[in-house]
């Protein structure tokens, strides 16, 4: 097989202009394509009139033919072989492993990475146990309406606590910018497809699942896991790692178990932490117990939503609508007077805003979409950066006071009901509290009440947001319209601290515990997150059979 790159071709080109656009690349004739397949396809939106779409293929001929074309191109400027992307196991004989039960590798949470990393183990023979805090992805979709529709908060079953993570509830986009040489990404997604996400996700540039489709292919992999002899607990909160000292007196320990809040007590060498980014009362814990944490920047603002076709005209031009394209996303950035950078964090084509708090009397935001992207509005987060030596130098856990208070306030802005406080776009520009809506209706549920937004975050914030718009404006026209809305507010754009591992995955000063995912500062969202468990997984399977070569 071959890898050609940068096939360029119109919008609403054909199957055979594809094939001869390829013919005239290698100089061959069609008919001596034997087989073709999309490995990516993006699109190049720059010139609206002439939207083209990029593809990167796989194409067969016969081998004798392939080897020609790869000696007359050594400087594969063309052609080069198509890579080996398939996923190779770490080690993958259960034989080897440890068998006693105190040996199992514990998970501690069943968001995107804590799936990947069970899957993983799972696959290599080793039996892990699954503590999940939350409900099964069933049962929290329940509750998680319940506040929606009835006000009703679960604090352990929500947006951010359950089966499938904080991810379930989003736009489920699967694309990152990590650096991915081992093709973890590709294990991803194919894992996703295996377990019923469309097969378009990959080789789209920018797939995304939607939380419907969600649901149920986090279920296939949790049959999956659990078929290949990996457990599963949900309601199970954890409320102690334990640590046993160093004898060198150095402050560094080794996992030695954990205990539930149900009073149970698992004894375990291999625990991954993959708690989320709102796991704050482990947070605390861990910090408590001596586990080595250091605070992050992280970042404020409110959700916009303006209508879909806004952007979509102003990013498809003509085109806007067309099927391949979908809902029109986009990417902003603008680095301000007083220092500080404003951008688009989590967009959502076609998709809602949401409540998505997790503790009682606190107001904070999301965004989520389904498959389709069809609804009305457009949203996204437009946030400030934040940083511990500037903005919260007390202590470790003091980006989570921050938080908090701007959750606290943001209550009582909304009237103390999980109402969320909005705002026209055009009244907070001008600086004056909104008394009424105007052609975009907002999407947040339970519903939201009117006022200045600019009360609900710091000055700096919301200077800063005031002096981006006008510039996001220049790139997406109609961005800076009087009638869009801002809702408040987002504070759980990431984890606000990094609990730091070492070049063996494991805690600085804590064998045996593997940091993983958003809320060990590692990740940011479904794929880096999905990534990031499958490396903890490797590391923890090779120490273990490291441990168990020792002993032989």
């Amino acid at each position: 097989m071959l890898r050609l790159s940068n096939i360029q071709l119109p919008l609403d080109h054909s199957e055979p202009d594809l094939q001869a656009e390829i013919a005239s690349k290698l100089s061959i004739s069609v008919e001596q394509i034997k087989n073709l397949t999309v490995f990516k396809r993006s699109y190049d939106a720059r010139k609206k009139n002439a939207i083209q779409l990029i593809y990167q293929l796989d194409v067969e001929l016969d081998a004798a033919l392939e080897k020609q074309l790869l000696a007359a191109d050594p400087n594969q400027q063309v052609v080069r072989p198509s890579p080996d992307t398939r996923y190779k196991f770490v080690a993958n004989a259960p034989e080897n492993f440890p068998s006693n039960n105190q040996q199992r590798p514990v998970i501690i949470g069943f968001g995107p990475c804590g799936i990947l990393a069970a899957l993983v183990l799972a696959q290599m023979g080793l039996k892990p146990i699954v503590l999940e805090r939350g409900q099964d992805v069933r049962q929290r979709t329940k509750d998680t309406w319940d506040l929606w529709r009835k006000r009703k908060l679960n604090t352990e079953s929500n947006v951010q606590f359950g089966e499938g993570g904080a991810g379930t509830f989003s736009d489920g986009k699967l694309y990152s910018q990590v650096k991915d040489k081992n093709h973890l990404g590709r294990k991803v997604l194919e894992e996703f497809v295996k377990a019923g996400a469309p097969e378009e996700i990959l080789y789209v540039s920018k797939p995304h699942i939607g939380t419907f489709k969600l649901v149920k292919m986090v279920e296939n992999i949790r049959e999956q896991i659990e078929q290949l002899g990996g457990e599963i607990r949900f309601d199970q909160k954890v409320v102690s790692i334990n640590r046993e000292n160093s004898a060198k007196e150095d402050g560094k320990g080794k996992v030695t178990g954990i205990s539930l809040a149900s009073g149970e007590y698992i004894e375990t060498q291999h625990v991954i932490l993959a708690i989320g980014h709102s796991a704050r009362d482990t947070f605390s814990m861990l910090h408590e117990q001596g586990v080595y944490i250091e605070p992050k920047p992280f970042s404020i603002g409110f959700r916009i939503e303006h209508p879909q076709s806004v952007i979509d005209r102003a990013r498809f031009g003509a085109s806007a609508g067309h099927p391949i394209l979908g809902a029109a996303d986009y990417k902003l950035v603008h680095h301000c007077k007083n220092g500080r950078s404003v951008y688009s964090f989590c967009m959502c084509p076609g998709g809602t805003v949401v409540a998505a708090t997790s503790e009682e009397r606190r107001g904070v935001t999301n965004g989520m979409s389904q498959y389709s992207r069809n609804e009305r509005n457009a949203n996204s987060a437009i946030v400030v950066g934040i940083d511990p030596e500037r903005d919260y130098p007390e202590h470790v856990l003091a980006g989570i006071d921050l938080q908090r208070q701007l959750e606290d306030k943001a209550f009582v802005m909304g009237g103390e009901s999980y109402n969320a406080p909005a705002q026209r776009l055009g009244d907070f520009l001008n600086a004056k509290a909104s008394s009424e809506l105007g052609e975009v209706v907002p999407s947040y549920k339970p519903g939201v009440t009117l006022c200045d937004l600019s009360e609900a975050l710091p000055a700096f914030a919301a200077e800063a947001i005031r002096e981006a718009i006008p510039a996001f404006d220049k790139q997406i026209k109609g961005f800076a319209m009087a009638d869009a809305v801002l809702t408040g507010i987002e504070t759980r754009t990431s984890s606000p601290i990094c609990i730091k591992r070492g070049k063996d995955f494991q805690n600085l000063n804590t064998k045996g515990l593997y940091p993983a995912g958003e809320g060990a500062g590692y990740a940011g969202g479904i794929l880096s997150a999905a990534i990031d468990g499958i490396k903890v997984a490797e590391a923890l399977a090779l120490d273990l059979l490291r441990a168990s070569s020792s002993k032989t």
